[in-house]
């Protein structure tokens, strides 16, 4: 299963060799034809043994799942991964020097680490979905609530019981069904290291629920659904990834409108590549903000690896000389990720199509 720390191996992976990396879409099922699609993907190199690496994973010792797959080999190093996943993805072939991660950051950002909870009078039901499966999955089950019927008991004054009586202590249960289910889902959420969470259930038992939700939860609720408690996970599923997604693109139309507007105040952010780039390099980028598709040549330095769009004859930083590269952005998304900062790949926004890369900076 592709994770944070997988990602972060291939992030760390580096080889004098060249390194394979292929992405193949399998989503129709159609075997044979993807067969001849990677087969006509490795034409575009010249790498044999890491092509016959790749080819025999692929049609003898893959996973007979998913929708798509990652592939990763460097023979001259013996090193050599792949990842079913559950999500489409794009056909593509890179070598370089390092593992090509950037479909990856994507994949991450947008199917990774979802909690979803259906939560109800009496209990919840907890999923964690990442990358489009299901990872983990848990119940709990508080007091049954009962309701008495009006008329049912004595309602004089003085009495005990009385359908008020008996109502009070059906709210009382619920509170605290709902309650316990927080503090379950909280500690649900902590050992999955959910990114975002949502939630689904009636209006009033959804408002509950979230109101005892510690606020570092509540900060990462994006949005809340109607669904019944006895849904499968499928469809809990499919309605998560629809209010996700969606949620996902406000996020990402925010990030991008702060981050035009504080590089335009020429504080805390920064826009175009070779500017961020340079901020890249000082370490300052915290969210590293890339229009879907975007690649861009550039150059390398050999002694500190400045990146630069810029044909400079020696280094500014250092003095050595630079290499030219292929793709500079795939090298910044990489500087980032390893810098611990975040990755954001964002498809269909006008603003970022100007730019076409960004970032909001640390200091």
């Amino acid at each position: 299963m592709l994770t944070d720390d997988v990602l972060r191996e291939l992030l760390e992976f580096s080889s004098p060799d060249p390194v394979l990396s292929v992405y193949l879409n399998i989503a129709d099922g159609n075997t044979e034809a993807a067969k001849l699609r990677l087969r006509n993907l490795l034409k575009e190199v010249d790498m044999p043994e890491d092509e016959a690496a790749i080819v025999k994973y692929f049609e003898h010792e893959r996973e007979w799942k998913g929708r798509s797959i990652a592939m990763f080999s460097c023979a001259a190093q013996e090193y050599f991964r792949a990842f079913p996943l559950a999500v489409p993805v794009r056909d593509r072939v890179r070598v370089g020097k390092h593992p090509y991660v950037k479909p990856l950051a994507d994949l991450l950002d947008a199917y990774g680490g979802y909690g979803v909870i259906l939560v109800d009078k009496q209990g919840a039901r907890m999923f964690l979905f990442h990358l489009g499966e299901l990872i983990e999955q848990e119940g709990v089950m508080g007091e049954e609530v009962r309701h008495t019927k009006r008329g049912g008991a004595s309602a004089m004054p003085g009495r005990r019981g009385g359908a008020a009586g008996q109502t009070r202590y059906a709210e009382e249960v619920a509170e605290r069904n709902i309650k316990e289910a927080a503090e379950a889902a909280a500690r649900f959420f902590e050992a999955n290291r959910v990114r975002r969470i949502l939630i689904g259930g009636t209006d009033g038992n959804v408002a509950k629920f979230r109101s005892y939700l510690p606020k570092a939860w509540q900060s990462l609720v994006v949005g809340t659904f109607a669904m019944s408690m006895t849904a499968n996970h499928a469809e809990v599923l499919a309605r998560a990834m629809e209010i996700g997604q969606e949620a996902e693109r406000q996020r990402e139309k925010h990030l991008v409108e702060q981050m035009v507007t504080a590089a335009a105040k020429g504080k805390g952010g920064v826009v175009r590549l070779d500017d961020t780039l340079g901020a890249v390099h000082e370490g300052r980028v915290q969210t590293l903000i890339v229009q879907e598709g975007f690649r861009a040549p550039g150059y390398q330095c050999q002694g500190c690896g400045y990146l630069t769009i810029q044909n400079l004859e020696t280094c500014p930083f250092c003095g050595k000389a630079f290499a030219e590269i292929p793709d500079a952005v795939e090298l910044a998304v990489r500087r980032v990720m390893q810098d611990g900062g975040e990755v954001e790949i964002v498809r269909g926004n006008p603003q970022l199509e100007k730019v076409k890369i960004g970032g909001l900076l640390r200091y």
